[in-house]
């Protein structure tokens, strides 16, 4: 029984989700228009309104469960940042906690603290109470959210004993393998057994699922001499989760081939491709890529997780002037937009945020990406296949015949990509596209080295971005802290000459910073998730006429930085003083 002695059933009972839209409404956090086709979308996917609106983001999912917690009379707690012993999480059956989504977080030997997930879940407080009369224990409920039931669980499953078990019960099979008699007429391989096995789908599912619970990005499968390593990027950085022995490298490489549609035995050549999993109510896609090594193939696993949506651009951290001049920007109705920066800088997911933006009935949007990340719908997206000769160029030739009004080329790559997209932008068409260059301005060198004329750039270019990715502190253990002298001359000369109106936030004559000290809830690393430091250029009439002339990257610089653009390390560094980023962050990414 709850501590104030209703029977936990009747909270749901006594509440009507449909009144909590009208008190979401009350709050101002969404308009009525909006909530009503959220709450449309919601019922006809069977899913929880709350979490539609964080999967949207038009609110933050704390926000959100506080407001919940406000509503049910229910105290809030944030398990983001509490440590669950492991013998208290071991009080109630794990298949209950998964099932119903609840989860015990404290226990005094009388008082059993539950967090809930969903309140008006009648089914989850009918087998809370069943649970409280069985133990005869007081239970107090409170209300969680997602991410921090997610959090107080995966206490319970490390990584490291779910392998250790999986590899007890391969070894114990080969052992069992090797003491019977072998037939004569049993000619599969060892390894084929293996992979057959349960264990190794458990070992490979135990990896995807740890990868998801921490957010990461990319999965590494790395064989060395002797042993087989996992790593996990996560917000950029790599970070080593998991080592097994090497005998089990060809069973979980053949256990994803196997899940990728590749060829199993074909060991000597990289391949590529890729599978969707279901996990927790969460559509993942992974990007599979395959290399051989001297110890063996290594796999590297992209993950892409559909239910995120396609972030907007003040998300992404294009913010004030830049936000502007990109907006005013993608509404001409033709020329060129290139977005610059190295491999893994975001700038796939910059160009996804604009179509999703340009994206409308009336408008044919066709885009050649190598490969296909996300799915949009109502966009014709291709994929390049060099291997049966489609090319970017090849392709883009298709494409204009498809009657597009905006082009999406996922890499300008060599001249007869570089021609075409040009010839595309100044034939009516608005041409999105990136580069790989260290900033912005080295796009107009870079496309005057593959052979574009210098009139055909002044002609076609609207504007290029540059960008790089830096990790944004985490809220739950950011502290501020006096910015030493040098440094708070070597900010202020650095943000002397940027626009007053990109320094909204930020005192020159006040200076503070953040230092991260690392929680429960960001894994003591200090940072969660990650933004975007940008620069961006517009193709200005000085520019135009230096271009035209042919002048050197430091002087069309030069004039960029006349003309108002914050360079990238500018941007990060108001970022950092915002609290957004850090200091370190900054000069890690943008160092030359």
């Amino acid at each position: 029984m709850p501590a104030n002695d209703k029977p936990i059933a009747q909270l749901a009972g006594s509440q009507v989700r449909s009144d909590f839209e009208n008190y979401l409404l009350q709050s101002g956090k969404l308009d009525r228009d909006k909530l009503l086709q959220l709450s449309s979308r919601a019922k006809e996917a069977g899913q929880s309104l709350v979490e539609l609106i964080v999967a949207e983001r038009l609110v933050g999912e704390e926000d959100l469960v506080k407001l919940e917690a406000e509503y049910f009379h229910i105290p809030y707690i944030d398990l983001r940042a509490h440590i669950t012993p492991k013998e208290i999480l071991d009080l109630m059956p794990q298949s209950s906690i998964a099932n119903y989504r609840f989860v015990p977080f404290a226990f005094d030997g009388k008082t059993l603290k539950v967090a809930l997930t969903d309140p008006s879940d009648l089914r989850a407080l009918e087998a809370l109470e069943f649970f409280a009369q069985k133990k005869r224990y007081v239970v107090e409920i409170y209300l969680t959210s997602i991410t921090g039931f997610q959090h107080a669980i995966s206490q319970a499953k490390d990584i490291s004993t779910e392998v250790s078990t999986a590899l007890e019960d391969i070894a114990k099979r080969e052992k069992e393998f090797q003491e019977k008699r072998v037939k004569e007429t049993d000619k599969a391989p060892q390894s084929e057994k293996i992979i057959s096995a349960a264990p190794i789908s458990k070992i490979v599912d135990v990896i995807i699922r740890h990868a998801i619970e921490e957010r990461a990005s990319d999965i590494h499968i790395e064989p060395g001499e002797h042993d087989l390593r996992v790593r996990y990027r996560v917000d950029g950085v790599l970070q080593s989760s998991l080592v097994v022995p090497k005998s089990v490298h060809p069973a979980i490489i053949s256990r994803i081939k196997i899940l990728s549609n590749l060829k199993i035995d074909e060991q000597r050549l990289p391949q590529d491709g890729r599978f969707h999993m279901q996990i927790d109510k969460i559509s993942v896609d992974f990007r599979v890529s395959t290399l051989p090594t001297v110890n063996g193939e290594k796999v590297v696993l992209r993950v892409l997780d559909k239910t995120s949506g396609v972030p907007t651009l003040a998300q992404l951290g294009i913010l004030g002037r830049k936000q502007k001049t990109v907006e005013e920007n993608i509404k001409k109705p033709h020329g060129m937009f290139l977005v610059t920066g190295p491999t893994g800088s975001g700038k796939s997911t910059t160009l996804y945020s604009i179509l999703n933006k340009l994206n409308r009935v009336g408008v044919n949007i066709v885009t050649l990406e190598d490969p296909v990340e996300y799915y949009i719908e109502g966009i014709n997206q291709s994929q390049v296949k060099p291997e049966i000769g489609m090319t970017f160029a090849s392709g883009l030739r298709s494409i204009l015949r498809q009657d597009p009004n905006i082009i999406m080329v996922g890499e300008i790559r060599d001249a007869e990509t570089a021609e075409l997209a040009v010839h595309s932008a100044l034939t009516g068409h608005l041409v999105f596209s990136t580069l790989h260059t260290n900033d912005a301005v080295g796009a107009i060198p870079r496309l005057i080295d593959m052979g574009i004329d210098p009139f055909l750039i002044i002609a076609s270019l609207n504007v290029v971005m540059a960008q790089r990715l830096v990790r944004r502190s985490c809220e739950e253990c950011k502290r501020t802290f006096s910015v030493p002298a040098q440094v708070v001359k070597d900010l202020t000369e650095e943000l002397k000459d940027v626009p007053e109106d990109e320094m909204l936030g930020v005192d020159l004559k006040d200076l503070h910073l953040y230092k991260n000290e690392g929680c429960a809830a960001c894994n003591n690393t200090g940072f969660r998730g990650r933004i975007g430091i940008y620069e961006v250029v517009p193709a200005t009439k000085p520019i135009q006429e230096l271009i035209l002339n042919k002048e050197s990257g430091n002087k069309i610089f030069a004039q960029a930085r006349k003309d108002g653009m914050v360079t990238m390390k500018q941007d990060g560094f108001i970022k950092a003083l915002k609290g957004i980023t850090s200091l370190e962050e900054v000069y890690r990414v943008t160092k030359v």
